[in-house]
Order: C-alpha cells, then sequence, then structure tokens
C-alpha cells in the first residue's frame, strides 16, 4: 500500500535506541520528513511507496544505506574512524564505494551529535575540560563545517532523485545574540572590603588611572565601563536580533567574582529590566558544576528575580562533563542549555548548527534537553586564537555563511564588557556590531551551500 502524506518507509532489520534517535533527528528534526520503521520483508517488498532499506543487505532493488553496527552497540567503546573524501566533503565508517553514499551517514552523525569521543578516556585542560585539539573534527580539519547539516542536505538530495513527491518541511536561517554576564559591574555594588582591597592594589601596584575611575565611577561622575546593556539591547532591537542574557547567581569564589544578586537591588532591577526586552538563563558558577544543591540556589536565586520558571542555561567557563552536567540540569528542569561550543576554537564542536536533544550515551536514551550549540566567542578569537578584530570578522563570516547555507542557527557568545570598546577590548565592539548586521541579513537574502 503507498505511503499517505509524504512519509517514507524505512526497513531495518533491527533496532535500538541510537537508532531510533539518529534517525528522528536527521529525517524528522532537519529534513522536516515523517517517516516509519517496519523489520516486515514482505509488507517492505509490497509498499508502493516511497522507501529505504537501512540493514546489511538489500531486501530488493530499494534505495539502500549500508547499516554498519556502530548504531547497534551498546556501552561506548574505541572506534576505528578512518576519515576519506567525499564530494569534498569529509566521511567516515565508510561501506563501499559502489552505495549511492559511500558511508554510514546515519552511523557517523550520531557519533558526532552524541559527543561519543567525549565519553572516552581523554586528557582534561586546566578547567577540566575536553579541549577541542583531541576532538575529530579538529584533527581532520573539518571543525568550521556543520557535517551533520551537510550530510542531512545530501541525504535529502538522494531521496529526492528517486522520489520527487516526497515532502520535506523547509527550515529557516536563524540568528541569536548571546550574552554572559560573569561581572555585571566594573566597579559598582562591589562592597567596602572589595572595594577597599581594590583601591589598595591598585595604589601600591601605581594603577593610579584605575583607582581614579573606579573612584569616579562610586562617586556618581562617570557610567561603569561594564554597563553597556542599553547599548547592547538598543543595537540588538535596531537588527531585529534575538538575545539571551545568561546571569552568573553563585557565591564569590576563585572563578566566581559577579556580584550578589541576592543581596544588591540594583543587580536585581538590571536582570528585571534586561528581562522586560530578552529571554534570561541561569549560568551556574564554576564552583556548582558539580554541586546539585549549589545549582538548585542559584537557579532559585535568579527565579526570584525574575518570578518566573528558568529554562534556558550556559554553564560557566563552558564546563561541560558528559553526561554529568546535563543529568544536573534535566534534574532541575532546564529545557534549554547553550554551552555546547569550545572555549579556545571557534565553530562547531557536535559538527552541527541546529538545536537537538541531548542523548545520553552512558544510559543510552535520549533525553527532553535540548542543547542549542554556539559557533564563537569574543574571548575564543581574542585572548586564545589572537585573531586581530579584522581577523575576527572574517573568520565569523565565514562561519555565518556556512550556517546560512544549511539555514541553520547561528549563536554567538559575548560579554557586557567586550563591547565597551576599552582598553585590552578597543575595536571589538565594532567586530561585533560587524558580526550581528552579517548575521542578521534579511531573510530574503541567500547564501549558496559551499
Amino acid at each position: 500500500m503507498p505511503n499517505k502524506h509524504g512519509a517514507i518507509l524505512v526497513f531495518t532489520s533491527r533496532r535500538s535506541p541510537r537508532l531510533t534517535y539518529i534517525f528522528d533527528l536527521l529525517l524528522q528534526e532537519l529534513l522536516g520528513l515523517e517517516y516509519s520503521f517496519t523489520s516486515d520483508k514482505a509488507s517492505f517488498a509490497a509498499s508502493e511507496g516511497p522507501k529505504f532499506s537501512y540493514c546489511e543487505h538489500a531486501v530488493g532493488d530499494e534505495l539502500f544505506f549500508f547499516a554498519s553496527r556502530f548504531l547497534f552497540e551498546k556501552g561506548i567503546e574505541d572506534q576505528q574512524i578512518n576519515v576519506f573524501d567525499w564530494k569534498g566533503m569529509p566521511a567516515f565508517f565508510g561501506t563501499h564505494p559502489k552505495y549511492e553514499i559511500p558511508f554510514d551517514l546515519f552511523a557517523a552523525s550520531f557519533f558526532l551529535v552524541s559527543r561519543y569521543e567525549e565519553y572516552l578516556p581523554h586528557i582534561k585542560d586546566s578547567h577540566l575540560r575536553f579541549s577541542p585539539q583531541q576532538s575529530l573534527a579538529y584533527q581532520k580539519n573539518f571543525l568550521h563545517r556543520p557535517m551533520v547539516n551537510l550530510w542531512a542536505l545530501e541525504l535529502k538530495q538522494v531521496l529526492q532523485t528517486r522520489y520527487p513527491g516526497l515532502a520535506f518541511k523547509e527550515h529557516n536561517y536563524r540568528y541569536i545574540s548571546t550574552f554572559d554576564i560573569d561581572s555585571a559591574y566594573a566597579y559598582r555594588e562591589k562592597g567596602l572590603v572589595r572595594h577597599a582591597g581594590a583601591f589598595l592594589v591598585g595604589l601600591f601596584g601605581l594603577q593610579f588611572k584605575k583607582v581614579a575611575e573606579r573612584a569616579r565611577v562610586l562617586l556618581g561622575l562617570q557610567t561603569d565601563p561594564y554597563d553597556t546593556y542599553e547599548w547592547q539591547l538598543k543595537f540588538a532591537q535596531d537588527h531585529h536580533v534575538k538575545q539571551i542574557y545568561f546571569i552568573l547567581c553563585g557565591d564569590y569564589g576563585e572563578f566566581d567574582k559577579n556580584i550578589p544578586v541576592q543581596g544588591s537591588r540594583v543587580f536585581q532591577s538590571l536582570i528585571k529590566s534586561i528581562a522586560d526586552y530578552a529571554e534570561v538563563g541561569i549560568h551556574p558558577s564554576y564552583a556548582s558544576n558539580n554541586n546539585k544543591s549549589m545549582l538548585s540556589v542559584e537557579i532559585r536565586r535568579l527565579s526570584k528575580v525574575l518570578k518566573r520558571e528558568v529554562v534556558l542555561s550556559r554553564q560557566h567557563f563552558l564546563k561541560i562533563t558528559f553526561p554529568d552536567t546535563y543529568r544536573n540540569l534535566i534534574e532541575h528542569d532546564i529545557e534549554e542549555d547553550y554551552s555546547l561550543g569550545y572555549a579556545s576554537e571557534i565553530g562547531f564542536r557536535a559538527s552541527i548548527c541546529s538545536p537537538f536533544p541531548f542523548y545520553d550515551l552512558d544510559l543510552d536514551i535520549p533525553t527532553r534537553l535540548r542543547l542549542v550549540p554556539f559557533m564563537l566567542m569574543d574571548g575564543t578569537m581574542k585572548d586564545y586564537m589572537r585573531l586581530s578584530p579584522a581577523q575576527a570578522i572574517d573568520r565569523a563570516k565565514a562561519l555565518i555563511d556556512e550556517v546560512k547555507a544549511v539555514k541553520g542557527t547561528f549563536v554567538t557568545l559575548w560579554h557586557n564588557q567586550s563591547v565597551n570598546g576599552r582598553e585590552d577590548w578597543s575595536g571589538w565592539r565594532e567586530v561585533y556590531e560587524e558580526i550581528v548586521r552579517y548575521a542578521a541579513i534579511p531573510k530574503h537574502e541567500t547564501v549558496q551551500p559551499s
């Protein structure tokens, strides 16, 4: 019997949670194509509608994709990954050159989006993070390309060629500008003890300019140099850009130096004013990364100020440990997390530029938590990669072109102090402005795939 509503029938001799997850992601989410599985060869052979098989041997003369063992394995083991070129793109889990797609596209996509390699033994950096240099994408030079989206489009072309009547849902390119508020102000609301200490350090260190600036800010004679919020919000509004702010609400510590939200009406007022124009999420502190009770406290603090539930997050210092970090967020009813990117390299950490559900590889189950990857951070370009403002703009535009070509979601990460145009950040407000202008190009202007 023919399939209805443009859905496609998929034959597979075996099923697994990994298989269902990646088919849902590639077919339903990225391509907008409805599908159903069958393991009945007779009914599959009799079906007159769109169909393909994903197994080790074709059932008949249908469209056939060879299934490697990867999606049917249990547990986590070292994988022998051999990357080769296909149509100018990297590919792995190779099958046979005679096939229309000569590699297991579904298995390769799952390997990347599940962050399989981050579950394997690896050397962590000083902040206990997985470094990009250890990733397959970095080592094989495709960190700058959203391979899962690109492979999905190749799959779409193959399916459309065989079944021109298939109904695919088109996606629109999106841009989201995000800010992490690690330190709301440079001088305001820091408390007498911190001010006294800072004055002494400044005087003994002969930093008279900073001492004078601190005094002017505290006397109300000058705007705090980190107070760039009004400009940020207006610039985003002028360019019709969606913004999300992630607020650090943790206790003071070595890597957590924001002012205490629970004790500052000024900070609370700032958060409320931002929430009038943008979405607001939690920026879990460095200290709360492996402390559930502390994370609960921080979320409650922000929720109390906002007077609503907190459902968005991004980890401070981008500290992610698979799967523990995401399990903690799920337990605290976080719905979307924006931490998936690297601190020291720009690009696509999971080789995808579309939001997708987190798959818990240890438990072998998909979860309700949505991961929204970001592609670049201000400090990555300036401090880690040592790019000039002009170089940063060029690199950012190349990433934006990649995302526009596959109609994905481009996400940037900036900080309130990095757009003040002062001292070390001189020229970087202009970088942000140029990135926003280029990323916010009207929908009718398109970019061809590379």
